[in-house]
């Protein structure tokens, strides 16, 4: 079985443009399935610098009783702070944000995609360091 992956392409493109979470699409003996996750799950890791078999520790709770939410990178990647080098980072440390608003790149595929907050908040960490690779789930902000 042969899977075209402009056709996978495409299929991702309007997943990520309706905004629905799950997409399944079968023809014949093909099969693809897309999940969408919304960026705030509840198993936070950290990416390792190389493949490593054993997980890496969990970060360490920040020191503040303050009520944090994670960012989860949606997907596997590379994490960029800004739009390109010379420009500034989207977000820094204690900056408010509003829903919606852009967080970080993710470089996957050869495609940028934009991270954007879930809800409003306050920027309290910044758990990623810019070009780094990370992986499905992993936290890259703490918004409180």
């Amino acid at each position: 079985m042969a899977v075209d992956l402009r056709k996978v392409k495409k299929l991702i493109e309007l997943v990520e443009e309706s905004g629905i979470a799950e997409l399944e699409v079968s023809s014949g003996d093909e099969s693809v399935r897309i999940a969408r996750y919304t960026g705030v799950a509840a198993q936070p890791t950290r990416a390792a610098e190389a493949p490593v078999p054993a997980a890496s520790p969990p970060p360490a709770a920040p020191a503040s009783t303050e009520v944090t939410v994670g960012v989860n990178a949606p997907m596997a990647g590379t994490f960029y702070r800004a739009a390109h080098p010379d420009a500034a980072p989207f977000v820094e440390l204690g900056q408010p944000v509003q829903a919606g608003e852009v967080l970080c790149i993710i470089e996957s595929m050869k495609m940028m995609h934009e991270i954007r907050a879930g809800e409003g908040g306050r920027v309290a960490e910044i758990c990623v360091d810019n070009a780094q690779p990370i992986n499905t789930g992993d936290v890259l902000f703490r918004l409180s």
